[in-house]
């Protein structure tokens, strides 16, 4: 499997962040896309997850940062829900400070995902 990175960011208008991205050359896959957040493919392993603020708290309790700081969640692809369960086990047994890991969202999920997609797992640092 191709390891890929996606980067997601809580953005106040989805629309106007899509024309953005759309803007720099960025397209839109519509299977990871719907009215909460948009898929923004920059290459076939990177890409920007824009997030309304109500989905972004679906993956975090932590506050959204003001517009003037920013914020983002690196979401790494894995083969397997055992390939993230590993790689959570290691980022928690070696970070020096309390992180977020919350684990697969879709594919192998914790919590399930309701959305169909193709099996895949993610581990998400927030």
């Amino acid at each position: 499997m191709t390891k890929k990175i996606f980067i997601s960011l809580p953005v106040t208008d989805l629309t106007a962040s899509v024309a953005f991205y759309t803007a720099l050359g960025f397209a839109k896959n519509p299977q990871f896309s719907d009215t909460s957040a948009a898929c923004m493919v920059w290459s076939e392993t990177i890409s920007v997850m824009l997030l309304t603020h109500a989905k972004w708290r679906t993956f975090t309790t932590r506050p959204i940062p003001p517009s003037t700081s920013s914020e983002v969640a690196l979401n790494l692809s894995c083969d397997s829900r055992e390939a993230v369960d590993a790689m959570n086990a290691a980022a928690a047994a070696t970070w020096q400070t309390p992180m977020a890991i919350s684990g697969a969202r879709c594919g192998w999920t914790w919590p399930p995902c309701r959305r169909k997609r193709r099996s895949s797992s993610t581990l998400h640092f927030l």
